[in-house]
């Protein structure tokens, strides 16, 4: 699975919470406006559920889990294989 950058996972949590958090001394939580439905589709998007509470219980476990470095691409010498796509559409491999 696709990982969210961490940077905008914490915003999209951040924005929805301010959004749906309750108001006043009641505790009621406010109607779900159109951007609190949109942040709720793409939390849901970034962290491959479907219910916005799943999304945020596992955005955030995401967010505390610690940083696994990335693993550079090894690189290889030009010329030495690989697939050319040729301007007819054509796939030659080398």
């Amino acid at each position: 699975m696709l990982m969210p950058h961490p940077a905008t996972l914490r915003r999209l949590v951040d924005e929805y919470e301010a959004l749906t958090a309750p108001e006043g001394e009641g505790g009621a939580v406010a109607k779900p406006d159109q951007r609190a439905q949109d942040l709720a589709y793409t939390l849901c998007v970034s962290t491959g559920t479907r219910d916005v509470m799943r999304a945020l219980e596992r955005a955030r476990r995401l967010l505390a889990a610690p940083r696994q470095p990335v693993a550079p691409v090894p690189s290889r010498p030009s010329g030495t294989g690989g697939t050319e796509v040729r301007d007819g559409g054509e796939v030659v491999t080398r």
